[in-house]
């Protein structure tokens, strides 16, 4: 009897457990049909935003580094500023001591004010000389004049005597009046004579004068040519004294300071530089497989190491004309046979979006990781 019961039970169990099984057969069945479905559709969205988003670690900021070095040589009178420290435009970075360059100008100043002096008055000499040549050609004028009118009247007094002459031998005439005739033509050919004379004496007093007035002109132009000597001179030397303070060239923060006061500098030595953090750009080098459908004006998304979570925007500006080992200092020769193809990275500068309202401070060097969105 209890043999037939414990069968009995095992008949009606047996369809109960091959239905459990079946369901869970069937979860599982849907379960990785799911888990397929999720992993194609994950796969696909992977694969288009690679497709659509181009990203590289290979990347860092960079900026304008002004370098900041002496023009003339001296000794540091005063470091007025610190490093890191924030500078406007026109601070004043550097005193060099402007003693020895202030002497200078005023020796350069004072040789331009006595040769400006000499020009004006070679300048009046001149004046004085055009004016007294004007007088002398009056006079050169007056003395022709003279010797017209002189000739004119040996002209009537050759007459006189010549008719006084056939008078005198036709008896008509006095021998007296005769030889006061001639005597009057005698007297006009010496006043001729004398009238030739001034006027050969005031031709060569113009002449002189000329002559005078071409060296005075002469000295003028020489002067003139000293004077604009004299102006660079006073120029390089005011130019030399402006030298001893030096300024910043833009907005910025002090870096790499290396003077202080009491250093002898001399000239195209380093001193500090200056970098300006609102004129800041990435550059990315990508690999040129990544390249294909990059364009200027596509946004990129920028990541900061610096700052975990907070993402930049930007834009790609330009692609440089090679990759980074063509313009490096020792180029690969690849004509040696020693060649290995390497995927090659070609830089890519991406300029930042400012925003006014954000906080974070982005530095020279830093490491970003930008992805360009490229549709």
């Amino acid at each position: 009897m209890e043999d037939s019961a414990t069968t009995a039970g095992a008949q009606v169990n047996a369809p109960a457990d091959g239905g459990n099984k079946g369901r869970r057969k069937t979860i599982a069945l849907s379960i990785f049909a799911v888990i397929i479905v999720i992993a194609a559709v994950s796969v696909f969205l992977y694969l288009r935003y690679k497709a659509t988003h181009i990203a590289t670690d290979d990347a860092f900021i960079e900026g304008r580094i002004h370098t900041i070095a002496s023009k003339i040589p001296g000794t540091v009178r005063k470091v007025p500023v610190e490093i890191n420290q924030m500078v406007r435009q026109g601070d004043v970075l550097v005193e060099i001591d402007d003693a020895d360059y202030r002497a200078r100008l005023d020796e350069a100043s004072s040789s331009l004010s006595a040769d400006r002096s000499r020009l004006a008055e070679g300048a009046a000499r001149v004046e004085v000389a055009k004016k007294q040549q004007s007088e002398l050609r009056y006079r050169l004028d007056a003395a022709r004049a003279g010797l017209a009118l002189q000739e004119a009247m040996m002209i009537q007094a050759e007459m006189d005597l010549k008719r006084a002459k056939n008078l005198a031998d036709k008896e008509v005439i006095s021998k007296e009046r005769f030889e006061k005739t001639r005597t009057a033509f005698d007297v006009t050919a010496a006043q001729v004579k004398a009238a030739h004379d001034q006027v050969r004496q005031a031709e060569s007093a113009l002449e002189t004068q000329q002559a005078v007035i071409r060296q005075a002109e002469a000295f003028l132009k020489s002067q003139s040519a000293v004077i604009r000597q004299r102006e660079a001179g006073a120029q390089a030397a005011e130019l030399q004294k402006g030298y001893t303070t030096i300024v910043a060239p833009s907005d910025g923060y002090v870096t790499k300071k290396s003077v202080e006061a009491g250093n002898q500098v001399q000239p195209g030595q380093p001193l500090m530089a200056v970098v300006p953090l609102d004129d800041i750009w990435i550059t990315a080098n990508f690999k040129e497989t990544q390249l294909q459908k990059v364009k200027p004006g596509q946004r990129v998304d920028i990541k900061v190491e610096m700052y975990p979570g907070v993402v930049f925007r930007g834009k790609v500006e330009s692609i440089m004309a090679g990759t980074g080992s063509a313009f490096s200092l020792f180029p690969a020769e690849n004509a040696t046979g020693n060649f290995v193809k390497v995927v090659q990275r070609i830089p890519v500068k991406i300029v930042i979006d400012k925003d006014a309202n954000r906080k974070e401070v982005l530095r020279v060097g830093m490491s970003v990781e930008p992805t360009i969105i490229v549709e």
